[in-house]
């Protein structure tokens, strides 16, 4: 099972700082909008994002189809057979993504402690 790029979705107080801050330790903006409360930080092959506001724990994001450069993989494991796959090993989910579906889709699910569990496709 590939489950694509992997970031750290950080729920920030305060963005301006926040983003300062992780350009001290070689961050370099990498998308995002300050405008949309949200950035997308890149030191070499590391992502994090920085989101004011949008929601309470912290996310651990992957990205199935992309690289760590947002670039289309030419080969994937699709959102849904991921969240097929997890279904047979008896996860439990938070939300799904439909399965009569095709392109972007996302599933939650979290770890035996708690920790939020992103899968999020975009293309």
């Amino acid at each position: 099972m590939e489950l694509g790029a992997f970031s750290v979705s950080l729920s920030v107080k305060n963005l301006s700082k926040s983003k300062i801050f992780y350009e001290t330790l070689g961050f370099k903006v990498f998308g995002g909008d300050m405008e949309k409360n949200y950035l997308i930080m890149k030191n070499n092959k590391t992502l994090i994002g920085l989101f004011q506001g949008m929601f309470e724990n912290n996310i651990l994001t992957f990205n199935p189809g992309w690289d760590e450069n947002a670039n289309t993989l030419k080969t994937y494991t699709d959102v849904r057979d991921i969240q097929s796959q997890l279904k047979k090993k008896d996860v439990s989910f938070i939300s799904e993504v439909k399965t009569n579906t095709s392109g972007p889709g996302s599933f939650v699910i979290s770890d035996p402690d708690g920790n939020t569990i992103l899968v999020d496709q975009h293309i």
